[in-house]
């Protein structure tokens, strides 16, 4: 499809269905400013074209969580770790909270269903591009309230004992608050307390709004596990 405008973002797609890819494809080139660069069809194509591209790189890559091969999650990693200037917007059918950190863990900007409104999906480009992270509310509910930096600067000083920043990072894993507590050496009871502590003090309400803030603002190291 030619683009007779000057779109100023472009966007990879990676999703393994060629209608999904298609349709999007279809979909995003209407979108003002934004125009498809290129498709793949799963993560070991994404990286072929860009380490094999003379052209641009893409502004914005869609990443489908599912995918043969090399999936979502190791695409990410990899796009982080390489080419941490293309904004990941992770793609999915999974309405799930360990997915949705995984995903943000491995280095993604932001998740969105699969059965999302055209004009969800052009906000979460522009989010992305000018806020650099796209989360909707309507992925945990209000999952994040102060997120934006005109409700906290980043220069803000936030003060966290050194076992709420132990905890906060294992919240980035697949253990669960039980398991947590074993790995801490604490009660159930205590991990309560400390969850408490945290949404209190980050002003969110969930374990998938803890771990979006603590990676959004440098509290969790991204590359441990």
């Amino acid at each position: 499809m030619s683009i007779t405008r000057k779109a100023k973002y472009s966007v990879a797609i990676a999703d393994d269905h060629v209608l999904v890819r298609k349709a999007l494809g279809r979909l995003i080139n209407t979108f003002a400013d934004y125009f498809i660069l290129f498709e793949a069809s799963n993560g070991e194509e994404v990286i072929k074209i860009i380490n094999n591209r003379e052209l641009q790189l893409p502004d914005i890559l869609i990443l489908d969580v599912n995918m043969p091969g090399m999936n979502g999650y190791e695409t990410a990693t990899w796009i982080n770790n390489h080419f941490p200037q293309i904004k990941v917007l992770a793609l999915s059918m999974l309405n799930d909270e360990s997915v949705i950190i995984k995903m943000l863990k491995s280095g993604a900007k932001g998740y969105i269903m699969k059965n999302v409104e055209p004009d969800d999906l052009k906000e979460a480009f522009d989010s992305i591009i000018k806020k650099d992270f796209y989360l909707p509310d309507y992925i945990s509910g209000k999952v994040i309230s102060g997120l934006q930096k005109d409700v906290l600067s980043l220069s803000e000083k936030i003060e966290l004992t050194p076992k709420e920043k132990t905890f906060l990072q294992f919240l980035c894993t697949e253990l669960s608050y039980k398991e947590i507590a074993q790995k801490m050496f604490v009660s159930p009871r205590t991990i309560d307390d400390y969850k408490s502590s945290l949404c209190d003090k980050l002003k969110v309400k969930t374990r998938v709004g803890l771990v979006i803030f603590g990676i959004r603002y440098g509290l969790i190291d991204i590359n441990t596990d």
